[in-house]
């Protein structure tokens, strides 16, 4: 070991990526991995396989979502039709009906399940998510106003006429959205100056968030004192959550809002890391936290204001990925960030899917089957809570 030693500033030295990488192997062979570095290798190797495995499941989940319907369609004929030798109705099926809302779903569920995780580390607190700050609260107020004051939608027919959720419509397509977007921001705004200002704790943040909540879920009922039957009814179904109202340019506008935000997360990661440890752990080790808090929160908000206002209150997805991902990969934000984000993807896929299934000529609101599957996770955690 002593002559290895002696002969590594030679070996350097006279050049060659080949000497250098036999001088590494030398020292492993010379010093094996300590049994916790085999165990932590061990790990991440079966954390990237379950990666993999979820974009796996992913990709047939999605084939499955393009082939399953009221209009039922086979392989052959996805096929031919994405390599663009199908025409007539299975074509227009694909590629105007559920591509659209497939990618919809996963541009979405990504930016939810993203929101969610930031969210919950930058404020250090589990039960942080946009539905429980109030930024999806402010969105259903913003599209309320729009609809009832400024007339931007209406229902067509009335769900007991056809067996559906009805058919909505939107005079306005992009007031109903910017005022959605506008009310996100502002229940954001408002959050993040209350804590620059204020210098609040994590958790009376969180708790700011409830009552905005509030606030803004008032203001929506009032909203809806002065509309009609049919402006009433066109708000409260907004409110469901429905993943095939956006078109390809609103698509394109949230994946690429997403990608920025998922940019920033993945940069910052070990930042995220060290805020698990404290406040003054954190800035110990070199991190601004207030300028990573303030910043963090205003993307990860950006990203739950736009998949918000384009595709409606899509309840407790935002707080339901990070947890499952905690489950099976820790808190490590390397692994945690990319998860998180396929969770989300993943889940809000199969809920619309099984919505699609379940109603058959129709489809059930994807926010109902995401607060079916949310609603427990959050009583479990003000439970765990409270035994602490």
């Amino acid at each position: 070991m002593e002559q290895a030693a002696a002969a590594r500033p030679f070996l350097f030295w006279s050049g060659g990526s080949d000497v250098i990488d036999s001088a590494a192997a030398t020292d492993r062979a010379n010093f094996p991995a300590s049994p916790l570095v085999r165990s932590y290798r061990q790990s991440l190797r079966r954390s990237y396989l379950l990666l993999a495995g979820l974009a796996g499941l992913l990709l047939i989940l999605v084939v499955l979502a393009v082939a399953v319907g009221s209009y039922d369609l086979s392989l052959g004929s996805i096929l031919r039709a994405l390599v663009g030798l199908e025409s007539g109705p299975r074509a227009v099926v694909i590629w105007n009906i559920r591509l659209p809302r497939i990618a919809a779903a996963l541009a979405a569920g990504w930016a939810l399940g993203l929101s969610g995780l930031a969210t919950q580390t930058l404020l250090r607190n589990p039960l942080a998510s946009p539905f429980t700050l109030g930024i999806s609260q402010g969105a259903a107020f913003g599209a309320a106003f729009s609809i009832v004051f400024l007339g931007a939608g209406a229902l067509k027919d009335s769900a007991f006429r056809v067996g559906t959720a009805g058919e909505f419509f939107i005079s306005s397509v992009y007031s109903v959205t910017f005022f959605a977007f506008l009310g996100s921001i502002t229940a954001t705004l408002v959050i993040l100056a209350l804590a620059r200002l204020r210098k609040m704790s994590p958790a009376s943040v969180i708790l700011a968030g409830v009552a905005l909540s509030s606030l803004f879920v008032s203001g929506t009922i009032l909203v809806q004192y002065f509309a009609t039957e049919t402006e009433i009814a066109t708000v409260v179904f907004w409110t469901f959550g429905d993943v095939a109202r956006s078109n390809w340019p609103e698509i394109g506008l949230l994946s690429l809002a997403t990608a920025v935000v998922s940019a920033y997360c993945l940069l910052r990661r070990w930042d995220f890391n060290a805020l698990l440890s404290g406040e003054e752990t954190a800035q110990g080790l070199g991190v601004n936290v207030e300028r990573i808090r303030l910043t963090g929160m205003f993307l990860a908000a950006l990203a739950a204001a736009l998949a918000t206002a384009f595709h409606g209150v899509i309840a407790f997805l935002g707080l339901l990925a990070p947890h499952i991902g905690r489950r099976l990969v820790g808190s490590d934000h390397r692994l945690l960030i990319p998860l998180s984000c396929l969770i989300g993807g993943l889940l809000l896929l199969a809920a619309d899917t099984l919505g699609r299934i379940i109603i058959g000529s129709g489809t059930l609101p994807v926010g109902v089957l995401t607060s079916f599957m949310g609603a427990p996770l959050f009583l479990y955690l003000l439970l765990r809570g409270q035994k602490r």
